[in-house]
């Protein structure tokens, strides 16, 4: 087994009454814990792979195997785009941003309150299964944009930052269809610290890993 699915930074319920524990059970165990079983019985075909990590994968697709290129867009990018995920909340978090990532977005947007308007909507507007993020780009500016199903920005050239996941499996269960009161009440659980440690790592050049996903 190459890739492993990380454990949870908290207890299951540890991010209530925003994100319940029934979701985060069948969101972590389930959800991730599948794209992990599917990333690795993809590469079994081409062991050659196996040495790459998630990012490097889905860096460049055309470079794939044809046969598994999809399983490895979808499923890579599920195991990134949740080993982050898990990351950036913690309990007892939210509140205004902190430190560099507040001075980049102040700059960026003018102030946090439009920044999470701007954001937000994105979220909304995704149609379908997807994400929204803040992604740095080559030269050290940030911008907001959404991608479908498992997509991750390192497809695109760009860095990850954060993410929310607006996956109805994200949200469904407390939330139903109303999409925007998960994206407002998620900023209660935010990780700035975390966060602020990505965008530092982005800022100096350096590859956003994960430790989490470190394979044997």
């Amino acid at each position: 087994m190459a890739h492993e699915l990380p454990p949870l930074p908290y207890d299951y319920a540890a991010l209530e009454p925003v994100i319940d524990k029934q979701t985060m059970t069948l969101h972590h165990d389930m959800h991730h814990a599948a794209y992990v079983k599917n990333l690795n019985a993809a590469l079994e075909k081409h062991p050659e792979l196996s040495k790459k990590t998630p990012e490097d994968l889905i860096r460049d697709l055309n470079s794939i195997p044809e046969d598994i290129r999809a399983a490895v867009r979808n499923n890579a990018g599920g195991h990134i785009n949740h080993s982050m995920f898990w990351k950036i909340m913690k309990p007892k978090g939210g509140g205004d941003p902190n430190g560099p990532i507040a001075q980049v977005i102040t700059k960026s947007f003018g102030n946090f309150k439009d920044f999470q308007t701007k954001f937000n909507d994105a979220g909304v507007k995704q149609f379908g299964s997807g994400w929204v993020w803040l992604a740095g780009k080559q030269g050290g500016d940030v911008q907001i944009i959404s991608t479908p199903n498992q997509d991750n920005p390192v497809s695109q050239g760009l860095v990850p930052i954060f993410g929310n996941d607006v996956w109805e499996h994200a949200y469904y269960l407390k939330y139903n269809n109303r999409r925007p009161e998960y994206l407002a009440a998620w900023w209660n659980v935010i990780n700035w610290d975390e966060i602020n440690q990505r965008y530092e790592a982005f800022k100096s050049g350096k590859a956003v890993q994960e430790p989490a996903m470190a394979h044997r």
